[in-house]
């Protein structure tokens, strides 16, 4: 993406990544989605960025289109959560729970932390998930650095449930465009679909060879989907900055 001469931030978002929080630390979706917000937030006036979204950061991807809209030239959801505005936020993260068997997570530990009274569910995906539905087809070497960097995570269901729905004004003022991953086992195409057809976007592009880790199992053509989206704002922007949050 630099080399074709964007600028490209990859935001690890709070208690993720190399982010020093531990997940005790952070108690609410906002609290998680602080990093990114913070990003945009030091934006000068006129800069925008195009934010990209993966997996369960379409979820802080609409918190930050709801704060920042005027930030945020397009949104991409690379096979990711996406909500909507007419239902509340945890909508499809529900819908998406619903369709899902137990037996779907294998080795996935579930757990709560946080106050007693008021636990929040906590998760910790294990290798064999991981192998099997997240990295079935990308390098051994991606798999393997994956096994070593796995933290607790949470999906803050608990939070979604309580806050207000997103808006028009808001996050669905932002452009959005959907890519949907063929292979993808963890958010399986015709759950994809779905989001889309329950919440129109601008454009839907299709990686035929992509399984739900697109940057690692088929980067180049996901390299090449990034950059046929950018390509009409270039002829309004001098240079496009784009900044990802993965969750």
């Amino acid at each position: 993406m630099e080399a074709a001469g964007h600028q490209f931030t990859a935001v690890d978002l709070s208690a993720c990544g190399a982010d020093p929080k531990k997940l005790d630390e952070v108690r609410s979706l906002n609290d998680y989605t602080k990093p990114l917000l913070e990003v945009l937030a030091s934006l000068p006036p006129d800069d925008k960025v195009v934010l990209v979204g993966h997996s369960g950061g379409g979820i802080p991807a609409a918190v930050a289109m709801e704060k920042y809209p005027q930030k945020i030239s397009l949104a991409i959801f690379l096979t990711a959560i996406m909500p909507d505005t007419e239902h509340g936020p945890s909508y499809a993260l529900d819908q998406y729970a619903a369709g899902t068997p137990a037996d779907a997570w294998k080795d996935t530990q579930f757990s709560v932390y946080g106050d007693p009274n008021e636990p929040l569910a906590s998760l910790v995906v294990g290798p064999h998930f991981l192998k099997s539905t997240l990295y079935q087809l990308c390098p051994i070497e991606d798999f393997t650095l994956a096994t070593l960097m796995v933290r607790p995570g949470s999906l803050f269901v608990e939070d979604l449930h309580k806050i207000k729905k997103f808006t028009d004004e808001g996050f669905g003022s932002v452009a959005r465009v959907y890519v949907v991953c063929e292979q993808d086992k963890c958010i399986p195409p015709e759950f994809q679909r779905w989001m889309i057809e329950n919440n129109a976007v601008k454009e839907v592009k299709v990686i035929e060879e992509a399984d739900h880790m697109p940057m690692f199992s088929a980067p180049e053509k996901l390299c090449k989907c990034l950059l046929e989206i950018a390509l009409p704002l270039n002829t309004v922007l001098d240079k496009t900055a784009f900044s990802s949050n993965i969750e």
